[in-house]
């Protein structure tokens, strides 16, 4: 290569053979799809999120020029290595480690642990992490989730991250080509790079935290299907049970990736869990469950087994009610977006204002419970991940917090519940208020359609989260539940608005008078027979996802099947309504 060659002096974006698709936050990290994360995006965003979280102060996560900075990676093949089919692109891992160099630090690798076990060890020390996962979505799409050094990044960091993304973008693109760590391609120029040997100590210490914590308490006698599929986590969770005691039988291990969203499993999963659970029980004898997490195993999958034989699913947001009980939580937070038995349970009385939907603002309801004083603080999300933002103790042991998802936390506590009760798993859910979930969605749904549709069925004035129809009127509610000052025109929009929406859950497919419309997080619409539908766009792909409650498992299903149906479904119906 000749360095005076004017096209080598040209700058890198001049040379890119390709249009760069910017990396955006979503829910929670950065996703997008695997032929967009070139090797030099990914920097960009690594990098500058680095240096943001060199620029704060060690009280608010800062970390430090020179220390070890943590990494760890889940299954997807693009994580670690090149992918032919995503048109060559991947070593998603190599280039946050090299971010990790240039930034100064010193990249230390767990290798494939689950996020919260990359969180926990990186806590636990004081220092910063980042996890390569997709989490739930497809192997087609991938990312990475950045850690303070005091843990999860939180909402109001995204603006200043951003701002610093644009300013490293800005600076290596306007690098000489010839001076540029990338090709033409966006990525390394030096080809593929191997990543720094495994640190064992992630893994060991996340083991400890459960086997200590439930030491002295047994599940012998329990006899446990582990759905393992492509888990990072399926080996580590059946080691757990073993040394818990249980009969851990693992199924299903999968080479290939298989995207599982613990908030929206279909009849097509679950058939195949029941056939696993099938073959398993022949060889073995009865099951009492079958457990199981999704890509990146911060969230579980939990079922249980009726003296049939027959799997039972049941949904995160009932899950983190057994274990918010068991653990004796005096304060629980979680998204809109829960199952409202929450309201109507034994921890009525301990639920924390709802939050949008995500863990970023789970964490932030947590801090204000414990900013009141609250001892025993948790969370979840109705995708099972569970959360801690206090240390727990129970039985002289102590846990101490991890304010990120989890999913072993709740495997375990709703299986040493089942224990503490003497009670089969489907017997320990049946004690809960009679109130049913299920969650569905439509994927490849254009994102600006979905947050559209919110926009058409949303107040002008984004201070009202809340409007409740009265007879002879309505109230306006802020995010506090503090009525507004409703002028004329507002009053007359609501009442529109109710009509329309009216028209598209109509007492034909069996929903009741709107009665309340909350605008947390997307449109959620409860209506006067208890139904409640939720519509809402996903945080990190393109999906548009409805929730339902009801008093039946029967009619919540119906209503995420009528909202999803093809071609007419509710959802269909209202983005035509908005795209007409």
């Amino acid at each position: 290569m000749n360095p005076k060659d004017p096209a080598n002096t040209s700058p890198l974006r001049a040379r890119l053979a390709y249009e760069p698709q910017v990396l955006k936050f979503g829910t929670s990290g950065r996703r997008g799809d695997v032929v967009h994360l070139t090797q030099l995006e990914i920097y960009i965003n690594a990098l500058a999120e680095l240096e943001y979280l060199q620029s704060l102060p060690r009280a608010a996560g800062g970390i430090v020029h020179g220390d070890g900075f943590f990494f760890a990676c889940d299954l997807r093949p693009s994580s670690t290595r090149y992918a032919a089919e995503e048109k060559g692109r991947g070593e998603i891992a190599q280039a946050i480690v090299r971010a990790i160099h240039d930034a100064g630090m010193r990249p230390v690798n767990l290798g494939l642990i689950p996020t919260p076990a990359l969180t926990c060890h990186a806590l636990e020390r004081g220092k910063g992490s980042m996890m390569i996962t997709g989490s739930h979505i497809p192997f087609e799409r991938n990312g990475y989730k950045t850690n303070t050094a005091r843990g999860e990044l939180l909402k109001k960091d995204e603006a200043p991250i951003n701002a610093r993304v644009e300013q490293v973008r800005e600076r290596l693109y306007n690098q000489p080509f010839a001076d540029s760590l990338f090709n033409e391609q966006g990525l390394f120029k030096s080809g593929h790079q191997s990543l720094p040997p495994e640190d064992p100590a992630g893994r060991a210490g996340y083991i400890r935290r459960y086997t200590e914590f439930f030491a002295g308490r047994s599940l012998k006698d329990k006899r446990l299907l582990v759905y393992q599929h492509s888990a990072v986590g399926r080996d580590l969770l059946v080691e757990i049970l073993r040394q818990l005691g249980a009969e851990a039988i693992p199924a299903g291990r999968s080479e290939t990736f298989v995207p599982i969203d613990t908030e929206n499993i279909d009849e097509e999963q679950l058939g195949k869990i029941q056939a696993l659970a099938d073959v398993a029980a022949a060889q073995h004898g009865p099951l009492d469950a079958v457990v199981s997490t999704d890509g990146d195993s911060d969230r579980p999958l939990i079922l249980g087994v009726e003296a049939s034989g027959h799997v039972k699913f049941f949904g995160g947001d009932l899950v983190g009610m057994i274990v918010a009980e068991f653990l004796g939580a005096d304060a629980v937070v979680v998204p809109i977006s829960c199952n409202d038995a929450i309201d109507r349970g034994s921890l009525k009385d301990f639920v924390e204002p709802k939050t949008r939907i995500g863990s970023p603002f789970v964490v932030a309801g947590m801090e204000k419970a414990r900013a009141k004083g609250r001892k025993v603080v948790c969370g979840w999300e109705a995708n099972g991940g569970f959360l801690t933002g206090s240390d727990i103790e129970r039985g002289g042991k102590r846990l101490r917090a991890l304010p990120t998802r989890d999913a072993m936390l709740p495997i375990l506590g709703v299986l040493f519940s089942m224990v503490e009760k003497g009670v089969t798993m489907t017997a320990l859910f049946d004690r809960l208020p009679k109130r049913f979930s299920r969650a569905a969605l439509l994927k490849k749904f254009p994102r600006p359609v979905s947050l559209r549709i919110v926009e058409r069925f949303s107040p002008a004035n984004g201070k009202i989260k809340e409007v409740v129809f009265e007879k002879g009127g309505m109230a306006l509610l802020d995010e506090d539940r503090r009525e507004l000052p409703a002028a004329e025109s507002q009053t007359k929009a609501m009442l529109d608005i109710r009509k329309t929406l009216g028209k598209f859950f109509a007492p034909a497919a069996g929903f009741g008078d709107i009665a309340r419309l909350n605008y947390t997080d997307g449109v959620r619409i409860y209506f006067s027979n208890a139904d409640v539908a939720h519509v809402r766009p996903s945080g990190n792909a393109d999906e548009l996802r409805v929730y339902a409650v009801a008093d039946t498992q029967a009619r919540a299903d119906a209503i995420t099947k009528t909202g999803v149906a093809e071609p007419d479904g509710i959802l269909r119906q209202l983005e035509k309504a908005v795209t007409a």
